[in-house]
């Protein structure tokens, strides 16, 4: 049986970037990634990579940020009034938060600089504008149950 979009996978991943530090992996959650091929669960290029493999099979893939979390978007970038902010956190440069959007969505957020008044907030996925490198193994094809004729 090989991977198609609409089928359940789980796999084994470790992501590192250019300079072969790791972002993230399978491992720090305990547990092999769980998602719909297809579904938009996770970015594009880890999708398509996964289609035509076997279980048991491992693959090694660089993606651009094109396919991972797009190009970093100065506009993205902007200045708000550290008054929103609550007076018990510490505002410092690299600090990650998440940030409320009109539509009540949350998306992570970077401070990257702080004044008397001002702090700047770079809402730019953390990995935007980075190539991305992954290792995986495809543990299992979760078998979608049939459906009813």
């Amino acid at each position: 049986m090989i991977v198609k979009t609409g089928d359940k996978v789980k796999v084994d991943y470790v992501g590192s970037l250019d300079d072969g530090s790791v972002f993230d992996s399978s491992e720090n959650h305990g547990k092999p990634l769980e998602f719909e091929v297809g579904s938009g669960h996770v970015i594009r290029g880890f999708d398509k990579a996964v289609l035509g493999m076997k279980e048991g099979t491992e693959k090694e893939f660089t993606l651009s940020p094109a396919e991972a979390y797009g190009q970093h978007d100065p506009a993205l970038v902007q200045k708000v009034s550290r008054e929103i902010f609550s007076q018990e956190v510490n505002l410092v440069a690299g600090l990650l938060f998440e940030a409320g959007l009109p539509t009540g969505e949350k998306v992570p957020a970077t401070i990257t600089e702080v004044s008397d008044k001002m702090v700047t907030v770079d809402l730019n996925h953390p990995l935007a504008g980075k190539t991305l490198r992954f290792k995986i193994k495809l543990k299992e094809i979760v078998t979608p149950p049939s459906s009813p004729h």
